[in-house]
C-alpha cells in the first residue's frame, strides 16, 4: 500500500487520536506508515503516549474506512489535504485544534492573498441581506476570498452575491462531500466550483448532524483573516465562529442593528462586550484591514538571504496586513523573543515597518 493519502486519513480516523497525539505519532520518525505498523508498545515509548491509548486506535478499520475515501475521492475529483503538507491552510494549521486532514472539491484556493469569513443568523431579515450584499459587492476588487458555511441566511447570501459578480468564495460543510446540505441550495453549490468551492473535515457518508456545525464553525473561523458578522441572535452559532476567530488571535467585525431587534442582538452584544470591532460597510472594513491601500513595491525577498524564521514572520504579515506581534508569535510557533529579534533585522532591512501598539505591516 504505497498510497499515502491512505494513511494521512487514516491518522483522522484513529479513536482517541487529536491533531496533538497525532504530531506525537508522526513525529517518530517522519513516516507515517510505521504508526500502523509499530507495535502499541513501541509507539508508546517513542511518543511517550500511554499504552491504554494507543490501544484503543483501531488501526485495521482506519485503514479499511481511508481506503474506500480514497476510491470516493479518485471517483469524484475530490482533494485531500494533510496537516503537514504545503497545501493545507497555513491560516488554518496555526490552530491548536485544527484537523488532521481536510478535504476539498472544486477550485479551492487554500492559501489565497486575503480571505474573510462572512456569518450570520440563518433567519435574516432584509436590513441583513442589504448590509451582506453590499460587503460583498464592496470587496470585489480587494483580492478577497469569502468563506461561509452555506446554511440558510446570511450564508448563502455571501455565496450567491460572490456567484453573482465573481468572487472566489468557498462553503465549509458539517457533512461529507458526498451531499450538499441543505438540499435547496445545490444549484448555487453547484457554480461555486469554478471559482472556489466546497470543503469539509468529514468523509464520505457522514451526515449533517447539528454537533458538526459548531466544529464546522472553527474551520470558518481559522480559515480566515477577519470575521464579519452580519446578523445574529443573541445566541447564534456565529458568535461561537466570533469567539474562535478572537480565541485564534483574528480580526473580527461586526454590524450594529436596531435595539431590540432579535437578529441584532447578537452583533450588539459583541460590539458591546469589545469582541468585534464595529462596521459599518466594506469601506469601514477595507480600510480598517488596510486592505483600502494600493499596493505597495516590495523588495524581491529573493534576492535577500533570509532565514526560515524570517521568512515565516513575512509570509503572515503579507497576509495579515497591521498585525499584532502576539499573532504572530502565535501563528509563527516562535518565542516573543524570537518574534522581537525577527522583527528588528527586518525593520532593519526595510522589508516591515511598525505601527504603535506592536502592529507590523509589510513595507
Amino acid at each position: 500500500m504505497n498510497d499515502l493519502r491512505i494513511y494521512q486519513i487514516a491518522l483522522s480516523q484513529l479513536q482517541g487520536i487529536g491533531p496533538r497525539k497525532a504530531l506525537k505519532l508522526v513525529s517518530i520518525g517522519g513516516e507515517i506508515e510505521r504508526i500502523f505498523h509499530d507495535s502499541i508498545p513501541q509507539l508508546s515509548r517513542k511518543t511517550g503516549i500511554r499504552e491504554s491509548i494507543l490501544a484503543q486506535m483501531k488501526r485495521e478499520e482506519a485503514i479499511e474506512r481511508a481506503r474506500l475515501e480514497v476510491a470516493f475521492m479518485e471517483k469524484n475529483g475530490i482533494r485531500v489535504h494533510y496537516f503537514l503538507d504545503d497545501d493545507y491552510p497555513r491560516r488554518l494549521k496555526q490552530s491548536s485544534d485544527a484537523p488532521i486532514v481536510i478535504f476539498s472539491y472544486g477550485n479551492v484556493e487554500m492559501n489565497p492573498k486575503r480571505t474573510v469569513s462572512v456569518v450570520g443568523t440563518r433567519k435574516a431579515t432584509p436590513y441583513g441581506f442589504a448590509l451582506c450584499q453590499e460587503f460583498i459587492q464592496g470587496v470585489k476588487d480587494a483580492e478577497v476570498q469569502v468563506i461561509s458555511g452555506l446554511a440558510y441566511g446570511i450564508d448563502i447570501c455571501a455565496h450567491l452575491a460572490c456567484v453573482q459578480q465573481g468572487t472566489p468564495t468557498v462553503a465549509v460543510l458539517g457533512h461529507g462531500l458526498d451531499r450538499i446540505y441543505p438540499s435547496a441550495h445545490r444549484k448555487i453549490a453547484n457554480k461555486m466550483v469554478d471559482n472556489g468551492g466546497w470543503i469539509s473535515e468529514y468523509l464520505s457518508g457522514v451526515t449533517p448532524e447539528r454537533e458538526h456545525f459548531p466544529m464546522r464553525n472553527r474551520i470558518v473561523a481559522g480559515m480566515s483573516d477577519a470575521i464579519v458578522v452580519v446578523e445574529s441572535k443573541d445566541n447564534g452559532g456565529s458568535l461561537i465562529t466570533a469567539s474562535l476567530g478572537n480565541d485564534y488571535q483574528k480580526d473580527v467585525f461586526a454590524f450594529p442593528g436596531n435595539v431590540g431587534q432579535p437578529q441584532s442582538e447578537g452583533c450588539n452584544q459583541l460590539i458591546r462586550e469589545n469582541a468585534a470591532h464595529l462596521v459599518t460597510g466594506s469601506a469601514d472594513f477595507l480600510k480598517q484591514m488596510g486592505w483600502d491601500q494600493a499596493p505597495v513595491k516590495n523588495k524581491n525577498l529573493i534576492d535577500l538571504n533570509l532565514d526560515d524564521n524570517q521568512k515565516c514572520v513575512i509570509e503572515l504579515i503579507e497576509d495579515h496586513p497591521r498585525i499584532h506581534i502576539d499573532a504572530l508569535a502565535i501563528r509563527s510557533n516562535l518565542s516573543i523573543q524570537q518574534i522581537n529579534q525577527v522583527l528588528i533585522e527586518l525593520e532593519l532591512q526595510q522589508i516591515i515597518s511598525s505601527y504603535p501598539g506592536n502592529y507590523y505591516q509589510r513595507a
